[in-house]
């Protein structure tokens, strides 16, 4: 009876973290008591949440409180342990719901320490001893705790099931392989755990290999997001340099401009201020010169009159009317004329070149891009609406259908000169620029027909290769010859072999570098592929040899079957 008190009083003072005695007993300001480095294990953890509380009745505490060490209770712990109480079990060593109990104790169950796979028994501590010093209980196997220890009895023969059908991928027991399972293919459990064991470490060591390949792809990865923002922030650094450094150059010319400007509305207005004093000093002149006149003319007296005439001085100047030209001028109008013209022009250069700013901006990929489409399907998820450029237009070809068709024609076009025009041979390029993935088709109509990406500073004028496709380093070209094909770049001719089509379809991405030839009929065949880096946005283009002949930019839906 009087072990019986003690054992309460055990469990009054227990700390309720490690379910033990107390070590180093603090009681914190609610009054409950804890070992302290239960404690201050318990609050680190709630050290993110920077609120601390009792893990009995969870009253909080901020800051976290001081910890004193509890005299009262360290005496009393020191007592309970010279009594003797270490031996009976701790609270925390009977089985809770969730733990394994010991199926040989009675009353009050321990913990099991383990469980055999022979017996199907599991045992605490002092009930397990046996199988650690009986011989034949020393070959049992013992594993840790479980409670699935039933499921190794067969359900039909109420045996332990010691054998596998790899037939059936099944445990069995003995009565089975001779059973129902009778002349399959049967070994013992641990046989074939043996040989599951063997895939299990291959298994393993492929997961641990792609693991550690993965870790240095991240690793990689790391290193290439670092690299990027240092590379984009050195960009936008250098780039923000190169902008103030025009800024600074459009302020400087527009300072010049200035001073220019007023400098000489200085110098003008002063001559014409000069020559207005000159015209206002003779017009007083001709009033004082005027008056005499008068009054000599009022003279009554003859004789008086021609003795004074000839006293009067002759006027002095020219006679005419006015001695000013005025030049048929706008003053200073055709200044901001030439400085309008200067910004159109800085547009235009603008324009032209900052779609090569943006396309070198948008090639920055660090990923691989996607696979190239397969099927005609896929293809069409790029496909773009291809217009022809008038202005780009031999004069020899007529535009069609919205521009999008050219025909070879023996009558000349009337179209007005433009630097961008085809003078020499009968070509033409789009109106859109192409980057990115893009997919287009060309319908053919006659015999000779050169399908062409190229970029748009090629030569426009005369009729040497360095403005014809295919014949130079600015354009790539698919020349199609009655359903003969030869692929040209650089004037350098590749025989191309392909099925017969009236179609061809043309598939470029940009970043990748990869230009695409393919014959469509019912089915897509790869007439050529170009793999290269492309410096420049692309153009599409049609190229023709026979009067006669057209082309046409076909309009393309996704849902388009042939």
């Amino acid at each position: 009876m009087a072990q019986k008190g003690v054992q309460l009083d055990r469990e009054t003072f227990s700390c309720s973290i490690c379910l033990d005695l107390p070590k180093d007993p603090v009681t914190i300001p609610c009054g409950h008591s804890y070992c302290m480095k239960c404690i201050k294990s318990f609050w680190d953890e709630e050290d993110e949440r920077k609120i601390h509380s009792c893990p009995q009745c969870r009253q909080t505490f901020t800051p976290m409180p001081d910890l004193v060490k509890s005299t009262m209770l360290a005496a009393l712990v020191e007592e309970l342990k010279k009594t003797g109480l270490q031996a009976a079990p701790a609270d925390h060593c009977y089985a809770g719901p969730e733990d394994v109990a010991c199926d040989f104790c009675t009353g009050r169950k321990l913990k099991a320490l383990k469980s055999c796979l022979v017996c199907l028994i599991s045992y605490c501590e002092k009930h397990l001893q046996p199988h650690y010093e009986v011989a034949p209980l020393k070959k049992h196997k013992l594993v840790e705790p479980s409670t699935k220890l039933q499921e190794n009895i067969c359900s039909r023969h109420d045996e332990v099931m010691k054998m596998f059908c790899r037939t059936d991928q099944q445990c069995i027991c003995y009565l089975c392989s001779v059973d129902e399972h009778k002349g399959h293919d049967t070994v013992s459990a641990a046989a074939e755990r043996t040989e599951r064991q063997r895939e299990l470490e291959v298994s393993r060591q492929d997961i641990q290999q792609r693991i550690q390949d993965r870790q240095k792809d991240v690793k990689v990865l790391q290193q290439e997001v670092e690299a990027i923002n240092r590379s984009a922030d050195k960009a936008v650094e250098d780039s923000q340099k190169i902008f103030s450094q025009l800024i600074r150059l459009m302020e400087e010319r527009s300072s010049e401009v200035k001073r220019q400007v007023r400098s000489q509305q200085e110098a003008e207005v002063s001559r014409v201020k000069e020559l207005q004093e000159k015209l206002e000093q003779e017009i007083t002149e001709l009033k004082r010169k005027d008056a005499e006149l008068k009054q000599l003319s009022h003279t009554e007296d003859h004789t008086q009159f021609l003795h004074n005439y000839p006293s009067l001085s002759p006027l002095s100047g020219p006679a005419d009317s006015s001695s000013i030209n005025i030049r048929p001028l706008r003053y200073f109008e055709d200044v901001t004329a030439a400085v309008s013209a200067v910004r159109d022009k800085l547009q235009d250069v603008l324009r032209d070149k900052w779609t090569s700013v943006s396309l070198t901006v948008t090639e920055v990929e660090v990923l691989l891009s996607p696979p190239e489409p397969k099927t005609r399907a896929e293809f069409l998820k790029y496909s773009r609406e291809i217009t022809l450029d008038p202005n780009t237009a031999n004069t020899d070809l007529l535009l069609s259908d919205g521009n999008r068709t050219a025909t070879y024609t023996r009558q000349r076009q009337s179209y007005s000169d433009h630097p961008d025009r085809f003078t020499g041979w009968s070509q033409v390029l789009s109106r859109e620029s192409l980057t990115g993935r893009c997919y287009w088709e060309v319908e053919r109509r006659g015999g000779a027909v050169d399908v062409v990406v190229a970029y748009k500073n090629i030569s426009r004028a005369g009729s040497s290769n360095e403005s014809r496709f295919g014949r130079n380093d600015k354009s790539w070209a698919l020349d199609c010859y009655n359903n003969i094909y030869k692929f040209c770049y650089n004037n350098v001719k590749t025989p191309v072999s392909g099925p017969r089509s009236s179609r061809v379809g043309v598939y470029l991405d940009h970043r990748a570098g990869v230009l695409s030839f393919y014959s469509v009929s019912e089915t897509m065949t790869l007439l050529h592929r170009v793999q290269t880096t492309f410096t420049q946005p692309l153009y599409a283009g049609l190229g023709f040899w026979w009067f006669g002949d057209s082309a046409e930019f076909c309009k393309l839906q996704q849902s388009e079957v042939i």
